[in-house]
């Protein structure tokens, strides 16, 4: 469905505030709701391209602009999500909202300083798909000091899986407590104890160039062997565990 009703007015410093944010996914959503009054999960896929809209909507929330979602029907006539700005009494606008150069200034320090890899999968990725994450969700802490240390380099897939994780964690939605998000694999995965509030160890292994070869080679052995590839690989891990414990 396309979206359209009557919106109600918003304060011009408001509106302001919402121009400055200039990166390309959250200034789509954002520029859709001024104009329509709200967008909906099918207009981010169809219109804008964006195959995870609650990844859309949370950067527009990471810019400090509240959004509230609710629901309405979509061309097929099922029950949709659809977003339209929140209390706007509430509206804390990131640091980096319209500061693309202070945005590369941040991504070129965390690469000088943790490498130019996914925080997650531990790879190399090219800069331009590393997009800079909090660690801390800015729903739970809001926005921190421009510190490095306060953000992660992340690859689409890693910034979709923590966002998805995050955004059903009890954490994000009512309890707010800062330490919970420090000790969760999503913020620092190297050093954990419990991945949203779940207590749950988990490894996130990617295969990329040379290495495919590899992982088809894996592949094949697990097919002979009628298992599954994550079932195959933690009976290799804890084959090699017992042979270190007993030499």
């Amino acid at each position: 469905m396309d979206s359209s009703q009557q919106q109600p007015l918003l304060p011009d410093d408001f509106i302001q505030l919402c121009r400055l944010v200039t990166a390309k996914r959250p200034k789509a959503v954002i520029d859709h709701i001024l104009q329509y009054g709200f967008v909906t999960t099918e207009e981010l896929k169809q219109r804008y391209g964006y195959n995870h809209p609650p990844r859309a909507a949370r950067d527009v929330r990471e810019h400090g602009i509240p959004l509230e979602t609710f629901r309405v029907t979509g061309s097929d006539g099922r029950r949709i999500a659809a977003y339209r700005f929140g209390d706007i009494s509430k509206a804390r606008f990131s640091r980096l909202s319209g500061r693309t150069g202070l945005s590369k200034q941040l991504k070129d320090e965390l690469i000088d300083k943790y490498g130019c890899k996914c925080f997650i999968y531990l790879e190399k990725v090219d800069k331009r798909e590393l997009q800079i994450d909090h660690r801390v969700p800015f729903e739970v802490d809001g926005e921190p000091e421009l510190e490095a240390e306060s953000f992660m380099l992340l690859c689409g897939s890693a910034n979709r899986a923590k966002s998805w994780s995050c955004e059903h964690c009890e954490n994000w939605k009512t309890i707010k407590d800062k330490s919970i998000c420090l000790s969760c694999y999503w913020a620092y995965p190297e050093s954990y104890t419990h991945v949203a509030m779940q207590q749950v160890r988990r490894i996130d292994l990617m295969w990329q160039g040379d290495n495919i070869e590899s992982y088809e080679k894996l592949k094949q052995q697990t097919v002979r062997l009628n298992k599954e590839i994550p079932e195959f690989i933690k009976d290799i891990i804890e084959r090699e565990i017992r042979q270190n414990n007993d030499s």
